[in-house]
């Protein structure tokens, strides 16, 4: 029922509001009641000294995407299309390639009586972010501020993944990290004579209907999306520090043949560095 206008985004969380504290992503948006919708302008500011604004108009398309039919508002910080968008065969959604991604299941601070720090008896695996790094799953992790499992139980046994290879995103960072997309693969190796796994809510994972990924796709995904270029997109386009599944379900992906192939090349390769990962991309296109 309202046209958007105008959207200003606060790049720092801590200054908009300094006086009372307050730690927040912060807004002002313009609307205008039975407006006719056109082009919006985006401007971002450091803080409410509007210093170093700056503005760009942009056309409504790429505030909500044409093809969102939950009409999701995106937030994008430059006029310029991004790399990812250059690429024609980044253009697949999820649906199309037969992967889905969800939040993790398990919300600790509601499930406290049934977590434990080490492994124990009936207990299996539950898997947070400090778990994680991009060339591997270190688990368990002794002496770690969070638990290593989870009871096993008709209560838990819902939240649990059969075990096997998944591609998982950390969905938190700060706007001060070097990235805001960080990709990892869970390796059933890690968890020698463990039938499921849990996943802790601050991780996304991409799955087949709750079911593990085979190896080559897991690790392509995780290649696409530690790339520059998905990166660089993201942060356009999401004026936020979460990375939560309803920004990767509206991403466009490869084919899951390309994927497929971006995994069994980076299976032949025990490092890869981000210029090798970047390049790699570039390469498909040609």
């Amino acid at each position: 029922r309202a046209a958007i206008k105008h959207i200003h985004l606060f790049d720092s969380r801590t200054k908009a509001f300094k006086d009372d504290r307050v730690l927040q992503e912060n807004i002002i948006i313009h609307l205008e009641n039975k407006g006719q919708q056109g082009s919006v302008i985006i401007s971002t500011s450091t803080d409410d000294s509007f210093a170093d604004l700056t503005v760009h108009k942009h056309p409504f398309s790429r505030i909500v995407l044409p093809s969102d039919l939950e009409k999701f508002i995106h937030i994008p910080t430059s006029s310029t299309k991004s790399s990812i968008e250059k690429l024609t065969y980044v253009k697949h959604t999820l649906f199309d390639i037969g992967v889905n991604v969800s939040t993790g299941p398990v919300v600790d601070f509601r499930v406290k009586a049934f977590l434990r720090d080490m492994p124990e008896i009936d207990t299996v695996p539950l898997i947070y972010p400090l778990h994680l790094n991009r060339t591997k799953t270190v688990w368990p992790i002794s002496g770690s501020k969070k638990p290593n499992a989870i009871l096993r139980n008709k209560k838990t046994e819902k939240w649990l993944y059969p075990n096997g290879f998944y591609c998982v995103v950390r969905r938190f960072s700060s706007k001060e990290e070097e990235r805001r997309v960080v990709a990892s693969v869970i390796d059933p190796a890690t968890f020698i004579d463990q039938h499921v796994l849990g996943f802790e809510n601050h991780i996304n994972l991409f799955h087949q209907n709750k079911h593990a990924l085979p190896e080559r796709l897991a690790r392509g995904l995780t290649v696409f999306l530690n790339t520059t270029a998905v990166d660089e997109f993201f942060r356009q386009f999401n004026g936020h520090t979460q990375v939560n599944a309803t920004d990767l379900k509206q991403m466009k992906y490869p084919s899951r043949d390309i994927l497929n192939q971006l995994g069994e090349w980076s299976m032949q390769h025990d490092n890869l560095t981000q210029s090798q990962i970047d390049n790699k991309l570039i390469e498909l296109a040609q």
